[in-house]
Order: structure tokens, then C-alpha cells, then sequence
């Protein structure tokens, strides 16, 4: 992680040499992709911390405004391809956290502690390395025990709801093998039309009244579990499965990230949507690529309007995420729950791999993992937080034992 603020490299503005349809095509791409293989895992993050339908539906709302207004700014005025996206990973923590002692105003105060934590971090260099010093396997086995119950959705939709979920995992798994990028967009539109076919024949139509987006407002409240249990693990999850690599994935197409304008202003972004139940923003990771890539154009220098695009599209797609969390609220239980399980499979998969690679740390390592994926809650604290003070006590208490075998291997 960069623990300093590196000079925004500006690339100078050129004309353009291979027309402005690539880099346009691919920040529509960027967003669509985005926001249909994930949307679904917010919305059940937010309503499994409290939230209803009208407030859910706020929070993805908020979350595209945030985002686009934000991968805007950032790219017009660095001339790079900063792509934004809400976090995901968070997302699937805030699922299996549970309904804090507070309710949905104490998620809510949770958000906005998150914010100011990555506000901060972009000017307080000794918050960055407090971060960075967290073990890299202990801080990804946290995650994979996060997602573990999420991933297991499809398994279990296949019980309660088999005639909707079979053609999404066919879907899946075709789109998988000839065009892996739509594979979760493309078995959301399978259960999406699944999802209309029922509402049609059993007759329950969707009130209109809720297709159309609003933002409602909540009023914060503060308590020590919401604080311990989803602020600071949403904080940590943000940083290291979505900031971190997103840097990475921009140095490795030779562009230096804006280290400290983007933590201010996804900081800020995550401020100003967490009242109208916005969790957290942050730069885009593994989607970072597609705005920053050869799909983005040849010309290098002109790869920003790719991210001024999804910036954008997302703007627009904001417009339609009252009806589509309308339709997640009607579905038959499951449903959206399998796509959602399906979106993480990947990250999952990533997860359990980088927390197992050193044989020194996988003690600690299982540890964690099997404590996120509990699901326990003690004194009104969630199962992350446990996870993590458990996984790092067990790495203290071993770390002299595993010294000697190290040398020995050596």
C-alpha cells in the first residue's frame, strides 16, 4: 500500500488518433459489468443489517451517484483511467454481520465511521502502514470466511427454488466457458426474466410507486458493536481487497495511482452516501482493468474517458436501481442470493488461495477463516472482528514455532 502521497502523473491531452468509440465502449463496459454482477450482493448487505426494501433500494441509489460523481472527478482531473466501484467485499461482510445493537442507524453510523477511516488514511501516512501491517493471510482468510455462507447460496437455492436457479447456474456455467466476463450478468437477466415470468403467472404485480429511485434519508446512531463489528472490518476488507489491488492493477498498465486525492474522495463519497445507506466506495479492482486495458484504445493517453464514461454510466444506471431492487424485494427467496453467490465465487476462490500460499500462516490463517464463516456474534459484536483478533493471536502465539522450521526447510 503507498503510504505517501504520490504526485498525480497528468498525461497530457492529445488529439485524438483512433476516435473516441474504444475508450467509450469500454467505460459503458466497465459499469455494466459492475454494477449487474454485484448490485445483488448490496442489497442483501443492507437489508441483513437492517435496512427495508425503500431504505435498501436508497443505499444502491446512493452508491451509483457516489460512484459516478466521484470516477468522474477523479479521472477529468488526473487524465487517467481512476475507475471507482462500491465495495463489494464489504458488502458480503455487512450480509453475514447481523442487525447491530441499533439497528439500521447504528449500520448507518458504521458507514460513516468507514468513511472518515479512508478519508484519513489518504493524509495520516501512520494509519496506512497500521493497515498494511495487518498479515496479508489473515486478512484475506477473514474474507474468504465472509463469503463461504454467501457462496453456498446457489447450493442451497437449488432446494427451495430449483425451477428458477437450474437455468441460472446453466447460464452460469455456459457463459463461464465462451464469454466469462458476462457470465454473472448473464445468469442476473436469466433469474431477472425468472423472476418476472412467476410475478406474471401467480399474478403479484410490483407497485409502481417503487420503480421509481428516491433517497431516504436516516439519522445516524453510534454504538461500540456497530463501531467494532461492521465499521472497522469494513474498513479493513475495503482496503485490502479493493484499494490495495487497485493501485496495483493501474501500476501494472504504467499509470501511478492518486494515492491521496482518491482515499479523500471516496472517503468523502462514502460520507455523503452512508445517510441514505451507502456503505463504502473505493478504487475498482479486478474491473479497473478493462477501463486501463488495451480494450480502453491503443492511445494510452486517452484511456481516462473510459473512466469519465463509467462514471457516467453509472450516473444513468442509478436511474433504474429502484425497479431492479423492487424486483430483488418480490423474488422468491434464494434466487438472487444464488446470482450473488455466483458474482463471488472468484473472489472467494482468490481469498483462500492467497491466505493458504505461506505454510507458516496457515494455522492462524484457518483459524480466522473459521471463525468468519461462524458467524458468531459476542457482545454484540460480528463474527469479522472475532475472526481477525483470533487469527492474530494464534499467528503471536505460534510465530517462534514456526521461526525453527523455516530455518530447518531452509
Amino acid at each position: 500500500m503507498p503510504l505517501s502521497s504520490p504526485r498525480i502523473t497528468r498525461v497530457p491531452f492529445s488529439p485524438v488518433s483512433e476516435g473516441p468509440v474504444r475508450p467509450v465502449v469500454a467505460g459503458i463496459v466497465t459499469a455494466l459489468v459492475r454494477f449487474t454482477s454485484t448490485f445483488a450482493v448490496v442489497l442483501s448487505g443492507l437489508r441483513a443489517v437492517g435496512a427495508n426494501p425503500q431504505q435498501a433500494s436508497s443505499g444502491l441509489l446512493a452508491l451509483c451517484l457516489a460512484v459516478g460523481a466521484g470516477v468522474v472527478l477523479l479521472a477529468w482531473r488526473s487524465r487517467l483511467p481512476v475507475t471507482l466501484a462500491w465495495s463489494t467485499p464489504g458488502a458480503a461482510l455487512l450480509a453475514v454481520a447481523g442487525i447491530p445493537d441499533g439497528g439500521w442507524a447504528a449500520a448507518v453510523g458504521a458507514f460513516l465511521v468507514t468513511g472518515v477511516l479512508i478519508a484519513v488514511t489518504g493524509m495520516i501516512r501512520p494509519l496506512g502502514r497500521l493497515i498494511s501491517s495487518i498479515p496479508t493471510p489473515l486478512a484475506q482468510a477473514m474474507l474468504a470466511g465472509v463469503l463461504l455462507p454467501l457462496c453456498l447460496a446457489p447450493v442451497e437455492a437449488l432446494q427451495t427454488a430449483p425451477l428458477l436457479v437450474v437455468p441460472v447456474l446453466l447460464c452460469w456455467l455456459v457463459l463461464s466457458r465462451f464469454a466469462p466476463r458476462w457470465s454473472v450478468p448473464g445468469a442476473l437477466a436469466v433469474a431477472l426474466a425468472g423472476i418476472v415470468v412467476q410475478l406474471v403467472v401467480e399474478g403479484r404485480p410490483v407497485p409502481a410507486d417503487g420503480l421509481l429511485p428516491a433517497m431516504e434519508w436516516t439519522t445516524p446512531a453510534w454504538s461500540l458493536g456497530a463501531v467494532a463489528g461492521i465499521a472497522l472490518p469494513l474498513y479493513i476488507v475495503t482496503m485490502a481487497s479493493q484499494n490495495v489491488p487497485g493501485v496495483a492493477v493501474l501500476g501494472s498498465f504504467g499509470y501511478r495511482t492518486p494515492w491521496r486525492a482518491s482515499m479523500l474522495v471516496t472517503g468523502a463519497g462514502t460520507l455523503l452516501a452512508a445517510p441514505f445507506g451507502g456503505h463504502a466506495i473505493n478504487l475498482a479492482a479486478l474491473s479497473a482493468a478493462l477501463a486501463a486495458g488495451e480494450e480502453a484504445g491503443a492511445d494510452r493517453a486517452r484511456r481516462w474517458v473510459a473512466g469519465v464514461v463509467s462514471g457516467l454510466a453509472y450516473l444513468l444506471l442509478g436511474a433504474f436501481s429502484a425497479g431492479l431492487a423492487a424486483l430483488v424485494a418480490a423474488a422468491p427467496h434464494g434466487v438472487l442470493e444464488a446470482v450473488a453467490g455466483l458474482a463471488l465465487l472468484g473472489t472467494l476462490a482468490g481469498s483462500a488461495a492467497s491466505a493458504l500460499a505461506e505454510p507458516g500462516e496457515r494455522t492462524g490463517a484457518v483459524v480466522t477463516f473459521l471463525v468468519a464463516a461462524s458467524g458468531m456474534s459476542f457482545i454484540g459484536i460480528g463474527a469479522a472482528f472475532w475472526a481477525l483478533l483470533a487469527g492474530l493471536l494464534v499467528r503471536e502465539f505460534l510465530k517462534d514455532r514456526n521461526k525453527p522450521q523455516g530455518k530447518a526447510a531452509g
